[in-house]
C-alpha cells in the first residue's frame, strides 16, 4: 500500500512544477506533508447573518440576492470599482469590489450569493467592502484559511487540499494509531480527522478531528523523546531496601515543607522499585531542592551506595558542597568536591577516595565526566539546573555506575504540560511551597523617568549594608542597532562615573573567562561589591542572602520566566526584597506581561502565562532538547490531554502491546515527527 508521504506533489491534480516549488518554500514536498499543512483558522460560511444583525468589526457571512449587476467605476489608472446592492429580503447591503473583475463576473441579479466580510454603517446605509463571494449552492460551509506564501494563496491551497484528500483511498491501512488505542481514548480515524480538519462538516466534527490530530502529534512526540533519551525497561538498578528518611529528618535543625517531604518520598519509592529512578524535582527559586537532594542521597548512602551531584558552574558546585556538608553534618555521610580548577594533587586524591569508596557523596562540575573519575559503587546521580546540561552528559555520568538512579533538579518553573514533553523520560515531582521565613519579592514596573528614584532606593539599602543587582540585556555596544538598549559594559562605566561614583561596583557577563566570573561572583558573595552590573549570566548563580534589590533594564526584552528567574536572585534571606523592572515600552501586551510579575511570585503561574503568550521556546533553551515545531497541538492548553498521552505512551512501550505491522507504522510516524531533531531512532 502506497504511503501518502511517498507521493510527490505533482501527482496531485492542479499542482504543476511551478506550484510545487512554491509549496517547497513552506516545507511541503509530498501529499502526506500537504495534508498536514493544517488551517491556521476558519471562516464560518455555514451560518449566515441577517444584514441588520451584523456586529461591528466582526466578519460574518451574508446570504442575499443581487438586485442588479455590478456597476463599473474607473477611479484612476489601476483602480476600478464594482458596486452593486444585495438584498436579504429585509435590508439592502451596498457592496464594493476593488479591481476584482473575476468576482464581479459571479454576480448575477436574482441568483443567491454568499458574501463573507465585515458590515459597516454609513448613516442608514449598510456597506461591505471587498468581500469574498461564492454562489449560495456551493459555498455554505466552514472554510479553511491556510498559512500561505507569495504566489500561493489560501484558496489555491484549499483547492489542492481537496484533491489530496482523494488520495486517502490509497492509504486506508496506514493509520499510525492502533485501533484499540483509538477506542480507549475515543479518537477518530485518521481519515475522518484529516477530512474534517480541512473541510469540517460542522463545529462538532472539527473539534473531534482536532482532538485526534493533537493527540496523535503529542503521542508521537512523547514516544520519540522517550526513545531519543534512551529510556530502558526491564533493567535493575541500585535497589534500596530500606527508607532512611526518618533518620535524615532527625539530623536536620529545621523542618521540611510538605512538598519537600513528598518529593523525597517519591524518590525513595522509585529507588525501592524494580527499575532505576528517573525523576525530575522541579521547584521555584528558593523552594529547597538542595534539602531534597540531601535526603535522597542520605537514603542511597545508608543503603551502601555512592551519590554524585553535577552542577553547571564551579561556584554553584562549591555552594552545594558547603550546603550539603552542613545539612548532613553528624550523619556520617562523607561529602566531597571535584572541580576543574582544583590543584592536580587535590583532584588526584578526590578521585582515589571515590574509587576506594571513602567519599559517599561527591559534588562536582563537568569534571565528574572525565575518564579518570571512577566510582566504587555509584547508585544515585543528581544533576542540578538540568536545562544547562545535555541528555548525553547526563547519560555519561550515569554510565559510571550500574544503572544508577537518576534525579534531575531544576529551578526553572516549567508548566507540567511542557515538563511531560521536555522531560518525557522522567517522572515529575513539584516543590510548590517555600520554606518558612521567606518573604514574597515586591515587584514594580517603572519607566525610565523613575530611574533616578530607583538609584536612590538602591543607595538607601546599600547604606544599610545591603547589596543590589542591575541587569542589562546586552554585553557590549554594537551587538544590536537598537539605540534604546543599554549594554552592560557601557552601563557599568556610566554608573561608575555617575550615579554610583564612589561605590564598589562589579561587572559580570558571559564573555568573561570562567575564572574571572568566579572571582567577581565570589567578591559579590563576600560583600566586597555593593552593586553587581550583569547580563543574564547571573540567572543561575550562587545564593547571596544580602542582595535585596534586582533592577532589570529593558525588561520588555526578557521572557516572563526569565525575569522571574532573575528576581529569584534576591529574596534568598529573611529581609524584604524588591525587583524593579525598567521599560518605556507602551505596548498593552508588554505592560500586561510586566504587571503579571507584580501580581504574583508563583513561578508556575508565571510559566503558564508565559507559555500561553510566547509559546514553549523560552522554556526549552538550547537545541539539545530537540523539540520540533508542533503543527497543531497547543502546549498552553493541552495539559489534560498531555497526561492521557503520557499514559498511552507508557502502554505502547510495553512488549507485545502492538503487532509488528502496527509497530512499523508507529515507528515510521515517529521518525517523521522528529525529523527536524536530527537524532537517530535506531
Amino acid at each position: 500500500m502506497a504511503s501518502l508521504w511517498g507521493i510527490p506533489l505533482n501527482q496531485i491534480k492542479g499542482v504543476g512544477e511551478k506550484r510545487a516549488a512554491l509549496y517547497q518554500k513552506l516545507g511541503i514536498t509530498s501529499a502526506g506533508a500537504l495534508l498536514r499543512h493544517f488551517p491556521r483558522s476558519y471562516e464560518d460560511w455555514s451560518r449566515t447573518t441577517a444584514i441588520a444583525d451584523a456586529l461591528p468589526d466582526t466578519p460574518c457571512c451574508i446570504k442575499g440576492t443581487p438586485v442588479r449587476a455590478p456597476a463599473e467605476h474607473f477611479v484612476r489608472k489601476g483602480m476600478v470599482l464594482y458596486r452593486f446592492p444585495v438584498s436579504d429580503g429585509k435590508d439592502l447591503l451596498h457592496v464594493t469590489l476593488f479591481n476584482n473583475k473575476f468576482a464581479a463576473a459571479k454576480v448575477r441579479p436574482g441568483e443567491e450569493l454568499l458574501l463573507f466580510g465585515t458590515v459597516t454603517r454609513n448613516g442608514r446605509q449598510y456597506e461591505m467592502a471587498a468581500p469574498q463571494l461564492e454562489t449560495a449552492g456551493t459555498g455554505q460551509r466552514i472554510r479553511p484559511i491556510y498559512r500561505q506564501t507569495e504566489g500561493l494563496t489560501s484558496r489555491m491551497i484549499e483547492t489542492n487540499m481537496a484533491q489530496a484528500l482523494r488520495l486517502l483511498d490509497m492509504d486506508l491501512e496506514n493509520d499510525p494509531l492502533p485501533p484499540d488505542l483509538r477506542s480507549d481514548h475515543h479518537l477518530a480515524t485518521r481519515r475522518y480527522a484529516l477530512e474534517n480538519i480541512h473541510f469540517p462538516v460542522d463545529g462538532e466534527a472539527l473539534a473531534v478531528a482536532r482532538r485526534r490530530l493533537v493527540f496523535e502529534e503529542l503521542l508521537l512526540l512523547q514516544l520519540g523523546l522517550l526513545r531519543l533519551k534512551g529510556r530502558t525497561r526491564g533493567e535493575t538498578g541500585a535497589k534500596i531496601a530500606v527508607d532512611y528518611t526518618a533518620e535524615y529528618l532527625e539530623c536536620l535543625p529545621f523542618s521540611l515543607t510538605g512538598a519537600q517531604r513528598r518529593a523525597i518520598a517519591d524518590c525513595v519509592a522509585d529507588m525501592q522499585g524494580a527499575c532505576p529512578m528517573s525523576r525530575l524535582v522541579q521547584g521555584d527559586v528558593g523552594s529547597g531542592k538542595t534539602a531534597v537532594a540531601a535526603g535522597v542521597a542520605f537514603t542511597a548512602v545508608r543503603g551502601s551506595w555512592q551519590a554524585a551531584m553535577m552542577a553547571p558552574t564551579e561556584l554553584l558546585a562549591e555552594q552545594h558542597a558547603r550546603s550539603l556538608t552542613r545539612l548532613l553534618a553528624g550523619s556520617g555521610v562523607r561529602v566531597g568536591l571535584l572541580t576543574g580548577s582544583q590543584p592536580a594533587a587535590v583532584k588526584k586524591q578526590v578521585q582515589a577516595d571515590l574509587a576506594a569508596g571513602d567519599i559517599d557523596f561527591i559534588v562536582g562540575t563537568h569534571a565528574l565526566l572525565s575518564e579518570g573519575v571512577v566510582f566504587h559503587r555509584l547508585g544515585l546521580v543528581i544533576t542540578d539546573e538540568q536545562h544547562r546540561f545535555g541528555v548525553a552528559q547526563r547519560a555519561t555520568l550515569a554510565a559510571k555506575g550500574a544503572n544508577p538512579h537518576m534525579l534531575v533538579m531544576s529551578a526553572t518553573p516549567i508548566p507540567r504540560t511542557l515538563a511531560l514533553i521536555v522531560y518525557g523520560d522522567l517522572d515529575v515531582s513539584i516543590l510548590d511551597e517555600l520554606p518558612p521565613g521567606r518573604q514574597p519579592i515586591e515587584t514594580y514596573a517603572v519607566d525610565t523617568g523613575k530611574r533616578e528614584r530607583a538609584y536612590n532606593y538602591i543607595k538607601k539599602h546599600i547604606a544599610e549594608g545591603r547589596q543590589a543587582y542591575i541587569v542589562c540585556p546586552l554585553v557590549e555596544d554594537g551587538e544590536e542597532e537598537t539605540a534604546s538598549l543599554v549594554s552592560a559594559t557601557a552601563y557599568f562605566d556610566q554608573l561608575a562615573s555617575g550615579p554610583f561614583r564612589g561605590y564598589s561596583l562589579g561587572l559580570l557577563h558571559g564573555r568573561m573567562k570562567a575564572a574571572e566570573k568566579d572571582r567577581v561572583m565570589s567578591a559579590f558573595a563576600r560583600g566586597d561589591i555593593a552593586v553587581l552590573v550583569s547580563t543574564t549570566v547571573i540567572e543561575v548563580g550562587v545564593d547571596v542572602p544580602n542582595a535585596v534589590i534586582m533592577m532589570v533594564e529593558n525588561a520588555e526584552r526578557f521572557g516572563l520566566s526569565q525575569l522571574h528567574q532573575l528576581r529569584g536572585r534576591v529574596g534568598r534571606g529573611s529581609e524584604q526584597s524588591y525587583c524593579i523592572l525598567v521599560s518605556d515600552n507602551r505596548n498593552p501586551d508588554t505592560r500586561e506581561r510586566l504587571e503579571m510579575l507584580h501580581r504574583t511570585n508563583d513561578g508556575f503561574k508565571v510559566a503558564e502565562y508565559d507559555l500561553k503568550v510566547r509559546g514553549p521556546g523560552d522554556f526549552l533553551g538550547k537545541r539539545q532538547h530537540g523539540l520540533p515545531q508542533l503543527k497543531i497541538a497547543d502546549l498552553g492548553s493541552s495539559m489534560e490531554m498531555m497526561e492521557q498521552v503520557q499514559q498511552a505512551a507508557e502502554l505502547l512501550l510495553e512488549p507485545n502491546r502492538c503487532s509488528e505491522a502496527e509497530r512499523n507504522l508507529l515507528d515510521e510516524a515517529i521518525r517523521r515527527t522528529l525529523q527536524t531533531v536530527g537524532d537517530s531512532l535506531n
